[in-house]
């Protein structure tokens, strides 16, 4: 890899736990672990406690997550994010982005070849564009962001060995984000264990050392017959589906395909040996380049993982726009807790296309052809069996002989499964049967049941965490940003032992129809109640209305089921998002996005509704309308750079409108929302078809520092009534709400529910309303109304099921009771 630029020579690489781990040489300079930023004091008061003070004289903005703008630093107190004043603070933002997935010199032709020279050196985005991008976001109020990172990108190259020119890209980017109000926390993202089990994350050194074949690649057409590709054995065995990954994922048969490779041998396999190796695969060791010994593969991942980890927040930890850290995206429990090796979960794990169970993977993998179910769409359920198809007619294995299990299945070499007695391996006529059907449900040695989280993913955790806080920077108190398996609501065995200092809860929520089905109309469906057994007629809703009240029920489970598990603690929505593509990508021919507007806008009322914070799924400038994110075929940016303005034409202020060339459905993204509330923020409605809305807050009945509220103190926690009791002395008065210059430029911003001695100001250059009201006393409750004149031309008609059919429906139920009233008259002839 070239030698760093001199942006990247600002950050050098330190050394990790690990002792002397290999590092480019052309890279590495010593200094310090961290060079401690200078940061402004701030005062312990705001401003606005001063009487005299006026609204808006403090030179930030309502979504600036600074120092500056926070007085310090954003901190968690129960539910909420707080500022160094007390103020609860909404944070908004995006997961930047989807194009960190794959490498910058990504070549779909000759993948997975070269995946030791891989560079992530520009995801997100190039260095020199981040002002522009930045900027973009400070304009749009999506000033929080989960920045993603992948363990592929920090050590591509072998164990140990750390590409300090992508770390160095991350530092310098990381820097930038105070100057324009962002504040992030970092996301070790991984979908499907690896780019090389067809998702991303790991590195392909992983798969290689626990046996996986991906050296034994043949080039063959495509299956238009008009390009060539790479296929390893791992597609041709069934153990992985990697078309996604090479640019596929685009047409009708290969829709949605990829989450369907959870359940796939490759990724099953090394989700099950990363978290239970040395329970499930006893026998699987790797050799320890530090010391030469043998170790239990799950020693040897997890190790690999932390030391990564370590690596990267040495890198990034003391920035003042680094707040904290995630430690994997979307865990998976692999063939842990599975009940049956003869067949996956319908209701939690996609039956899409080919669809083998656990034990025709197992033979599939060790070059077996086998008959597997073939699931196509349906309705009323998502899918079903429509046939079978024989996979690896080639009979190719995807264990390489010279691995740790010499080329044999690593389950057969633990007695999963096997061949009958008296019939060899591979002899004509041989039958596999399985030998331990209940084996990942019971401890192999013990017997005790397995579970998942207590077992595995908390030990983990607290291991992590651990770890993270150990290596970052004295006196910084990372916030630590944890999730569940997605679909799943928290489970509730996250007991306040299980958990970590200063924990957000950030699970994440699609709507899974649209997602599978990549339409979105009048009609839509509550896939989350129909799966815990819903009524289906109560799951579906009809028209905007009833797209809002679908969507907001969804997510208030989500967070309902998180503080009554979890109790007082923050919930942030990591991920959540629509398909641009939706409806056969339409609106890529017309330029008609109403359709994704109305979706968009379903989907923010519903967090609104909740009073939880977000990062939408996803800002990617890489995106266009053929390939969409680049990646298994997804289509989720709103911008693409592709449209937008060069950066020649641009400028960088909040009311440059030059930085909305190139979004979509902006009027459906820039929202007002209370970012910073002096006080408890009690309920807010958006009408985005109008631009108006209501905020109601509330002063705390007590002003209390120290420990967050009990349960004691609040009884059941609930969405709609988050306690007053128990937070942090106030020391600002004045509220501040983002205000997009989107709506109000030309208009007037009318006020509403404040009293003669109340004041606010609204600076539209700072898109920002502040107000301040004369009563503060503890109990008091605020509710203001802000209008637009004149008001918004509606983008839809907010239509539901009586606004569309009523009139029908009453003259059908006219004419059924005329038709009763005159067979019941007097006289009639029967």
């Amino acid at each position: 890899m070239s030698s760093p630029s001199s942006s990247e020579a600002s950050f050098i690489l330190v050394g990790g736990d690990r002792g002397s781990p290999t590092q480019k040489s052309e890279s590495v300079i010593q200094l310090p672990l961290f060079i401690t930023p200078q940061h402004e004091i701030h005062p312990a008061t705001h401003p606005s406690a001063d009487p005299k003070y006026t609204p808006g004289r403090v030179p930030s903005y309502a979504h600036d997550w600074s120092q500056q703008g926070t007085g310090g630093g954003l901190r968690t107190h129960g539910r909420h994010f707080v500022d160094a004043y007390g103020r609860v603070c909404n944070l908004r933002g995006v997961n930047l982005g989807g194009a960190c997935k794959t490498p910058s010199n990504d070549d779909n032709a000759t993948f997975p070849a070269g995946h030791q020279s891989v560079t992530f050196v520009g995801r997100p985005f190039p260095l020199e564009e981040a002002p522009e991008h930045l900027a973009r976001l400070r304009r749009w109020g999506l000033t929080f962001v989960r920045f993603l990172v992948t363990w592929e990108a920090l050590e591509h190259e072998g164990p140990g060995i750390y590409d300090t020119s992508y770390l160095a890209y991350l530092r310098a980017l990381l820097t930038l984000l105070p100057t324009y109000g962002l504040a992030a926390f970092v996301s070790m993202h991984q979908d499907v264990w690896s780019r090389y089990s067809g998702g991303s994350g790991a590195p392909a050194w992983t798969l290689e050392l626990v046996g996986f074949n991906l050296q034994e690649v043949e080039e063959r057409d495509g299956d238009a017959g008009t390009e060539r590709e790479n296929v390893t054995p791992l597609e041709e065995s069934g153990a992985a589906w990697l078309r996604g990954v090479r640019g596929g994922g685009h047409t009708e048969a290969e829709r949605g395909l990829w989450p369907c490779g959870y359940q796939k041998l490759a990724a099953a396999t090394m989700a099950t040996c990363f978290w239970a190796g040395s329970t499930f695969t006893p026998k699987l060791l790797l050799r320890d380049p530090r010391t030469g010994n043998d170790v239990p593969v799950q020693e040897f991942l997890q190790t690999a993982f932390l030391d990564a980890w370590a690596v990267l927040v040495r890198a990034v930890g003391d920035l003042e726009g680094v707040c904290g850290f995630e430690m994997m995206n979307e865990p998976h429990r692999g063939y842990i807790d599975l009940k049956s090796l003869h067949e996956f979960d319908y209701n939690t794990d996609l039956h899409l296309s080919v669809v083998p169970s656990p034990f025709q993977s197992f033979q599939l993998g060790a070059g077996h052809p086998t008959s597997v179910p073939v699931y196509t769409r349906s309705f009323p359920m998502p899918t079903s069996k429509t046939g079978t198809a024989v996979l690896n007619a080639g009979r190719k294995k995807a264990w390489r002989a010279n691995g740790p299990s010499g080329g044999e299945c690593v389950w057969a070499r633990e007695g999963v499964w096997g061949w009958a007695e008296g019939q060899g391996e591979g002899e004509e006529g041989g039958k596999a049967v399985v030998l331990r059907e209940n084996y990942f449900v019971k401890h192999p040695l013990t017997g005790k049941k397995i579970d998942w989280y207590t077992d595995f993913y908390y030990p983990f955790l607290h291991a992590w965490v651990a770890r993270v806080r150990g290596v970052a920077p004295p006196g910084k108190d990372i916030i630590t940003f944890v999730e569940a398996i997605p679909n799943e609501f928290c489970p509730p065995s996250w007991t306040p032992e299980q958990h970590v200092p200063n924990m957000v809860y950030a699970p994440h929520w699609y709507d899974l129809n649209a997602l599978f089905q990549k339409a979105f109309g009048d009609f839509t469906v509550n896939v989350q109640g129909l799966s815990r057994g819903m009524f289906p007629l109560k799951a579906f809703y009809w028209g905007q209305k009833g797209a809002r009240d679908n969507f907001s029920l969804q997510i208030r489970n989500i967070t309902q089921a998180a503080y009554e598990v979890l109790g007082e603690k923050p919930v942030l929505i990591g991920e959540c998002g629509i398909p641009m593509d939706m409806n056969k990508g339409e609106a890529f021919q017309t330029d008609d996005f109403s359709w994704q507007a109305r979706m968009m806008d379903a989907m923010i009322t519903g967090l609104e509704r909740s009073l939880i914070g977000f990062t939408l799924w996803n800002y990617n400038p890489f995106n266009n309308d053929e390939e969409g994110d680049s990646w298994n075929g997804e289509n989720f940016s709103w911008f693409s750079r592709r449209r937008a303005l060069p950066p020649s034409l641009l400028y960088y202020e909040q009311d440059a409108v030059s930085l909305d060339q190139g979004a979509r459905i902006l009027p459906a993204l820039m929202r007002p929302y209370p970012a910073k509330t002096a006080g408890i923020p009690l309920r807010f409605e958006y009408e985005m078809t109008t631009g108006a809305f209501v905020f109601e807050w509330g002063v705390p009945t007590q002003e209390q520092k120290g420990a967050a509220p009990s349960a004691s103190d609040v009884g059941k926690p609930t969405v709609s009534s988050p306690p007053l009791a128990g937070h942090p002395a106030l020391s600002a008065t004045e509220t501040e709400i983002y205000v997009p210059s989107l709506l109000t430029k030309g208009r007037k911003l009318i006020v509403r529910g404040l009293g003669p001695e109340d004041r606010y100001v609204y600076d539209e250059r700072r898109q920002t309303l502040f107000v301040i009201p004369r009563d503060n006393a503890p109990g008091t409750r605020h509710r203001i109304e802000v209008s637009l004149n004149p008001p918004l031309v509606p983008a839809f008609e907010i239509n539901n099921f009586w606004s569309d059919f009523g009139a029908r429906v009453v003259a059908l139920l006219v004419v059924l009771v005329g038709i009763v009233v005159y067979y019941f008259l007097p006289g009639h002839p029967v």
